[in-house]
């Protein structure tokens, strides 16, 4: 994870000015993301209403920017939609800000109104795979942007591993509850993963990959 680091917070090129022709490896696996990132944000957002579970909103919160991180990826080698790599890295960091803002808002929320989230096998499911999954994901995507020298790959890789951080926390959160009944360590896992969100968002509108992953 130490290599994924030192790649990922490096500056980021100017923009996806003629980039090279992507591998099959490098289009399957945005594909599978894209495809893994669909079913997991929709496990989260059932998880997090039918559970009340603010923890899951965070995971799901990272679970949105990480499908459209890897659109960004896909859309660079669309002649037809022109995008500049500045602006979709910054769109990412907003929306990051506005997410953990709404995060700390619900999960204070539930701390000072005593709301008791309930048990989400679906959450603790989804986060145990995603703690397969992103690993996986994130250092084969480090290895093809190394190799094609592609810089929103580079990015990608950082968010799939950010993804895997989160839903540790967040396995954390639900697992307490379930075994011990302690309904506020939801929220407190919540409120743990914002500073991951916002300092992923902050290296994110710098151009660079979150340097805590």
């Amino acid at each position: 994870m130490s290599e994924l680091i030192q790649f990922g917070s490096s500056p980021l090129q100017p923009a996806f000015a003629q980039p090279s022709k992507p591998s099959t490896t490098v289009l399957w696996l945005q594909i599978v993301t894209l495809a893994w990132m669909l079913v997991e944000l929709g496990v989260s957002v059932f998880a997090s209403v039918t559970a009340r579970s603010p923890a899951m909103m965070a995971f799901g919160s990272d679970s949105l920017v990480e499908l459209l991180s890897a659109v960004v990826v896909l859309l660079q080698w669309n002649p037809k939609i022109p995008i500049s790599e500045r602006k979709a890295h910054r769109a990412s960091a907003v929306l990051l800000f506005v997410l953990a803002f709404v995060v700390g808002l619900i999960a204070l929320g539930s701390l000072v109104l005593r709301l008791q989230p309930e048990t989400s096998q679906s959450g603790i499911g989804i986060t145990i795979a995603a703690l397969i999954a992103m690993p996986i994901l994130a250092t084969l995507k480090r290895r093809e942007a190394r190799l094609s020298k592609n810089a929103a790959l580079a990015a990608d890789a950082v968010q799939s591993a950010t993804c895997a951080y989160i839903a540790l926390i967040t396995l954390a959160g639900l697992a307490v509850n379930a075994a011990f009944h302690i309904p506020w360590f939801d929220s407190v896992a919540a409120l743990v993963a914002i500073p991951i969100l916002i300092k992923e968002g902050r290296f994110t509108w710098q151009g660079r990959g979150c340097g805590c992953c």
